[in-house]
């Protein structure tokens, strides 16, 4: 089965090396995410970026910076984001947050229905 409607985007930019109370970042918020009953979060690190420091963060090993760009995207209406808007200015020190209005087509599989 194929849904398809209008939805949010928030994209959140920072640090590999950024927590909050002792875990990665990127962990305490896809965690949040979870416990709001957002539809989707996924965790993407990059190559390489740079942001409001200007210091350039980079993965690869021999880098002086390990610091590696991370962004989480989250996707789901603006009524089930916005109770995490709150939560990121509290935990997000140094990063930038982005919104946009996006169009999802979401596939899912009905009861009994097998993929071969």
């Amino acid at each position: 089965m194929k849904l398809a409607g209008k939805a949010k985007m928030l994209r959140i930019h920072f640090g590999e090396d950024d927590k909050f109370e002792d875990k990665p970042l990127y962990r305490a918020i896809l965690e949040k995410c979870k416990e709001l009953d957002i539809a989707g979060a996924t965790v993407l690190r990059g190559v390489e970026g740079y942001g409001a420091s200007t210091v350039i963060r980079r993965s690869h090993t021999f880098s002086f910076s390990h610091d590696a760009p991370v962004m989480v995207s989250v996707i789901d209406t603006e009524e089930k984001l916005k109770p995490l808007l709150p939560y990121l200015d509290e935990v997000v020190k140094e990063g930038l947050v982005a919104i946009s209005d996006v169009e999802v087509i979401k596939y899912v599989h009905q009861r009994g229905e097998r993929s071969e």
